[in-house]
């Protein structure tokens, strides 16, 4: 950044352009003005700034889809919303699509420049960078996570507290670690915990700690989640989970700062940022009674929704490059592609348990195929093998040249292509005769020396 930030203010009413301009000359800053949402997406291809503060409801382009324009370009730019025409609506989906803060008309002047200043202290060093294929050891490079990627560069230094929802196994715990990662407090502890996996009557104490003697089985102090988090940040995953009971006594941290051990006396007063996770829609547990709506608020001033796998397909060879490196190593295995094929029946698949579920799906196939590539056979998906090209294990006795394609030879290369069909004849001559080597050779027509020989060398 250089060392007068340059900001882009965009208003189609001439006196508030004016006003804006003036202050922030004023100020230290080396102000731009447009007078439409058009104007300044031309000021943008020709011009770097480090700040755009927008109005609204302009005529011609909204500042929401200016907002828009500008994230596609580049995330790193912060953007400061304003307007005269104040609706929580506006305020939400503005947040929601990256706005970095949102100013309603008339604003006070310390306000405005309280505003800018964070804001240009929010902008990372060095702008996030759409071509890469992963952050903070989170995997993808799709549009919806280059926004959160940009998300947590932008909420990592501050203290809010954020709340992570999305369905099971698509990666909440990596984005709260990434979350933790990008913090002033990255050096101190991250604690997870997961509140469902915890006995109702154990969860006090794992949270809060409990004193010796406190109740049948307590023979030493423990400290409990927050204590030990004391400094940095606190990962409750699957939150929705926890009893009235808990819910009250965390509000009560949250908004004190402080508690006593089960069966302390002692005030332990703690400072830790809570990152939540849940695959519930907290809002309907809220009106359903089931969760604490005071509660709710204070986890979600930040609220992240992770996208499941199948809104980001896009994603899906990345993950699965990741994975192949990952578990060709562990078990010291050389397979290190998939098939075009079988990358087709992933991509048509929907994920329903999301990218945990595509990695167990790579990691079998791995673990099972014989030569350096996937084929779409040792893949399994839900338990069912639908979308695949049928293979010799599945061809009738008339069809079996249906697998014995040119796409699946060019993957292979033509010798591993011979060898694994040669492979898998003699498997399915073996299946049909109940393990008879003597009558699989014959029904494929070969010499029970020559039989043997090759069940040896693939080892069957």
């Amino acid at each position: 950044m250089a060392e007068q930030p340059e900001i882009l203010v965009v208003d189609d009413e001439p006196s508030m352009r004016e006003f804006l301009t003036i202050l922030l000359d004023k100020n230290g800053y080396v102000p731009h003005a447009a007078a439409s949402g058009a104007e300044a997406l031309t000021l943008l291809q020709q011009h770097h700034f480090d700040l755009i503060i927008s109005d609204i409801r302009m005529p011609d382009l909204s500042g929401l889809a200016l907002l828009d324009n500008v994230k596609q370009q580049d995330l790193s730019i912060p953007v400061v919303l304003i307007t005269a025409y104040a609706s929580p609506e506006d305020a939400v989906l503005a947040m929601k699509n990256g706005a970095y803060d949102y100013l309603t008309k008339p604003f006070k002047v310390d306000d405005i420049l309280s505003v800018i200043k964070t804001a240009l202290g929010s902008r990372p060093e060095k702008p996030l960078d759409k071509d890469r294929d992963s952050f903070a050891g989170i995997i993808g490079n799709s549009p919806e996570m280059l926004k959160i990627y940009d998300l947590i560069q932008r909420i990592g230094p501050t203290q809010a507290n954020v709340l992570i929802y999305g369905e099971s196994g698509t990666g909440k715990e990596l984005v709260a670690q990434a979350i933790h990662q990008h913090s002033k407090v990255a050096a101190n502890a991250f604690v997870p915990i997961t509140c469902s996996a915890i006995p109702e009557n154990l969860i006090e104490s794992e949270l809060f700690g409990h004193a010796k003697g406190s109740f049948t089985g307590a023979i030493a102090n423990k400290t409990g989640l927050f204590e030990l988090a004391n400094n940095g940040s606190a990962f409750l995953d699957e939150i929705g989970e926890l009893s009235p009971l808990i819910q009250t006594k965390l509000l009560r941290v949250l908004q004190e700062r402080e508690f006593k051990k089960v069966g302390g006396t002692e005030t332990i007063k703690v400072k830790v940022r809570i990152i939540s996770a849940t695959n519930k829609n907290l809002e309907e547990e809220v009106l359903a009674g089931r969760f604490r709506e005071d509660l709710f608020y204070r986890l979600a001033v930040v609220p992240i929704r992770m996208p499941p796998l199948r809104e980001r397909k896009g994603d899906v060879p990345l993950l699965v490059d990741h994975f192949l490196k990952k578990y060709s190593a562990l078990f010291d295995k050389e397979v290190q592609q998939i098939s075009s094929y079988a990358l087709k029946v992933l991509m048509d698949y929907d994920f329903p348990g999301n990218v945990r579920e595509l990695e167990n799906i790579v990691e079998r196939g791995v673990a099972l195929e014989s030569s350096n590539i996937i084929l779409p056979e040792s893949l399994t998906l839900s338990g069912h093998r639908a979308g695949r090209p049928p293979g010799p294990d599945q061809a009738g006795e008339n069809d079996s040249d249906s697998w014995a394609t040119e796409d699946i030879a060019f993957d292979l290369g033509l010798e591993q292509y011979i060898t694994d069909i040669e492979k898998r004849l003699l498997k399915k001559a073996l299946e049909r005769t109940k393990n008879s080597r003597m009558k699989a050779a014959d029904l494929l027509k070969m010499s029970f020396r020559s039989f043997r020989y090759k069940a040896k060398k693939y080892n069957i």
